[in-house]
């Protein structure tokens, strides 16, 4: 609703951080605050109410242990989860707070210990609800419109699909907020993104993302909140939409979020931490006055045309360095920058790519279906109508991940599994897995088609050659042995 004091139209964003802030602060200099700031800058602060904590085993441990230290207690116990996810196992047979090494265990085994003793609810393997935390929190109806969350993660902007004001912290600003319930945060800038048009056949929020990245480069949402828009936004699912927002750490916005609309609301209805009866219709009475009011305005406007947007994949070592699936590999003088042109050549060396190569001529070694990106049920079936009734190439890997227990199931149930059983894939249990380092040991030195966000050197482990994608290019790519437009197939129903 505009604002009582001005009457002047006000943001999604606006509402939200001024309906939780507790005091204004002092102005900062930004290169003294977060990720997500413009340096050298002053920004306002404020002191927020935060309305939900998550934790998980690798930063939450470290928050849990210092708040014991400084002899605090948890605030608000109810209002903080821990996901058992980042560093757990995926074998078939793993068994309750097992990590994949001996050090991940000891992590697993430390958080549990100190939710318990702070009574955190805790979703640890064996948990029907276990699984990433970007995709449990969504499933369980603990991102809720108008509110705040944060994780010690920076994908927790992921969570902006549901009209959540989400992003990541640092495990000491974990401590304040278990001690506290609130944090001090700069007030970043406003920038709208607007997506316009139908998607072409094939096309997916991934590559929406891929294409946006490419287009502002991997810095245009430093010190900005990003309000994803347009007709293509709007039409896109909710789980489309997690997987956009989620991308949104990966060109600097801390903050990445799309409106509540309808589709929100039907999303979360009936799941178990949303309000029922009389306080849903309280809930949803609140939720339809948080769109942007007409005439608001932004700092920034980004209008992308969705029906120029082909299938990406990236070639490079940042997700900005993407092409469409029927193009080529760059040269570094096509840039006249010459600190981009190093950076081309650099990223090309480590990938080890010739300028010029056709993007649908590169050879993988791998293909892998995961992360708190493109691991939901959707993107389950998508890879399943592209793998059904084909064999994934004799010399490739092929791995599938699914982001939770509830999605695993779910695609069990629908014989989505069996699909990619039969075709070749690994169908292993819900964790974060071979997104960051966890696949050191089978993807080092290798060539990865993958749906996970990052494709930074050796993020996948030692010298391992990230390349992102969509699940349907992953599946395609899987199937050719090289990287493959999922369009050129004829898909089952």
């Amino acid at each position: 609703m505009p604002d009582t004091k001005t009457d002047a139209p006000r943001t999604f964003f606006e509402k939200v951080w001024s309906d939780h802030v507790i005091a204004e602060l002092d102005e900062d200099p930004a290169e003294c605050t977060t990720e997500g700031t413009t340096e050298g800058t002053t920004q306002r602060t404020a002191l927020l109410q935060i309305d939900r904590l998550f934790l998980h085993e690798v930063t939450g441990g470290v928050s849990l242990r210092e708040l014991k230290q400084a002899g605090r207690a948890t605030s608000s116990p109810g209002q903080v989860f821990t996901a058992i996810d980042h560093v757990v196992s995926i074998r078939p047979d793993r068994r309750p707070g097992e990590g994949r090494n001996e050090t991940a265990t000891a992590m697993i085994e430390e958080t549990l210990v100190a939710s318990a003793r702070e009574g955190l609810q805790v979703f640890n393997i064996g948990d029907p609800r276990q699984g990433i935390v970007h995709v449990i929190s969504p499933e369980l109806g603990l991102t809720l419109p108008g509110t705040t969350l944060v994780c010690g993660d920076s994908h927790t902007c992921t969570v902006g699909a549901l009209g959540t004001l989400g992003w990541g912290v640092g495990s000491s600003e974990g401590v304040h907020v278990l001690a506290t319930q609130t944090l001090r945060q700069a007030k970043p800038k406003t920038m709208r993104i607007s997506f316009e048009g139908a998607l072409r056949p094939g096309v997916s929020a991934k590559d929406m993302a891929l294409h946006l990245i490419g287009s502002i480069g991997a810095n245009g949402g430093i010190g900005y909140a990003v309000e994803f828009a347009g007709s293509t936004v709007r039409s896109l699912p909710i789980e489309g939409r997690l997987t956009l927002c989620n991308m949104g750490i990966e060109f600097s916005a801390r903050y990445a979020f799309v409106a509540p609309d309808e589709l929100t609301y039907a999303f979360l209805k009936d799941r178990e931490y949303v309000p029922k009866g009389a306080a849903w219709d309280a809930a949803v009475a609140y939720w339809r006055t948080l769109p942007s009011d007409e005439g608001a305005q932004f700092d920034r406007e980004v209008k992308i045309d969705s029906t120029t947007i082909a299938p990406q994949v990236t070639w490079g070592t940042s997700p900005q360095q993407s092409v469409g699936i029927d193009g080529t590999v760059p040269e570094p003088d096509d840039y006249d920058d010459p600190g981009t042109r190093e950076l081309v050549r650099t990223a090309l060396d480590y990938q080890r790519l010739s300028p010029g190569t056709r993007v649908d001529q590169i050879p993988i070694d791998v293909a892998y279906i995961g992360s708190c990106t493109n691991a939901r049920l959707s993107d389950l079936r998508v890879a399943a109508d592209v793998l059904r009734g084909r064999k994934v190439a004799a010399n490739v890997l092929a791995i599938c991940v699914p982001g939770s227990t509830q999605v695993k199931r779910a695609a069990e149930a629908a014989g989505l599994d069996q699909v990619f059983r039969d075709a070749g894939f690994e169908w292993l249990e819900p964790g974060c897995a071979m997104c960051a380092t966890g696949g050191a040991d089978r993807l080092a030195n290798r060539r990865v088609i993958s749906t996970t966000n990052r494709n930074f050197e050796n993020r996948q482990g030692p010298k391992t050659r990230t390349h992102l994608a969509s699940p349907a290019t992953v599946a395609a790519s899987a199937i050719l042995g090289h990287f493959a437009d999922a369009r050129t197939f004829s898909t089952h129903a």
